[in-house]
Order: C-alpha cells, then structure tokens, then sequence
C-alpha cells in the first residue's frame, strides 16, 4: 500500500476553503469515490492559514490517476504545492464510535446547519 499527500497554499488562488467545501459536496466526494484502486481519500484544510489538502491511501496496483475525476487544479488555479508520495509501513485502526464516513466531515456538517437563504437553521 502507498500514501499519497498533496497539499495547495492558497495564497495566490481566487479559491477559499469555503469553495472547496462545495466542490466536495457537490462533486468531488462522489467522484473520487470510484477511483480503482483507491482505499480512501480525506481532504483536510486551515482556512485560516489558507491550505488546502489531501490524503490518499492506495492499494498499490493498478491504481486510477486522481487526476481523471479531479477538478480541484481548474477551480485553484495551478497545481499542488506540494506532493509526496510513501509507502505504508503499518496501519492501525482505533475503536471508533463512527462507524462509516459518509457524511463526516466540515463540508457536510455546514451544509446541514445552512439553509439555502444562508441562515442557520
């Protein structure tokens, strides 16, 4: 298995954290959610500091490239600051009370807290 980290500085992109929340609401989630090869992808961000986010976790053999369903370069601006890509040397899985994670995450939690007018319901 491989890791895979990729990380944008926004400072020179139009797009905020807040954009991007949308992006994976409305598209990116379910895309990436079919790549081959794939065993998991958590974006991540600090809107304060302006980064933007993610980790892969890939089986390792024929794997999908991310960038045939990502739109994430066109809506940023330019590609990722940064990428890295490791092996994985050992995983561990904690006892969690979640126990799938559709829906986690802060894109959808604000998402359920907004109605479509903008106020918090």
């Amino acid at each position: 298995m491989y890791i895979s980290i990729v990380l944008w500085n926004l400072k020179n992109s139009k797009a905020t954290v807040e954009d991007l929340r949308e992006y994976l609401r409305d598209y990116a989630v379910d895309a990436f959610s079919t790549l081959k090869g794939m065993r998991m992808k958590t974006w991540f961000a600090d809107a304060e500091k302006g980064y933007w986010g993610a980790v892969y976790l890939w089986d390792g053999v024929n794997m999908q490239n991310p960038l045939s369903v990502s739109r994430a370069i066109d809506i940023i601006g330019y590609p990722p600051t940064s990428t890295s890509v490791f092996a994985v040397e050992a995983i561990a899985e904690g006892d969690s009370v979640i126990e799938s994670f559709a829906g986690i995450g802060r894109a959808f939690e604000e998402a359920s807290t907004t109605d479509p007018a903008g106020e918090s319901t």
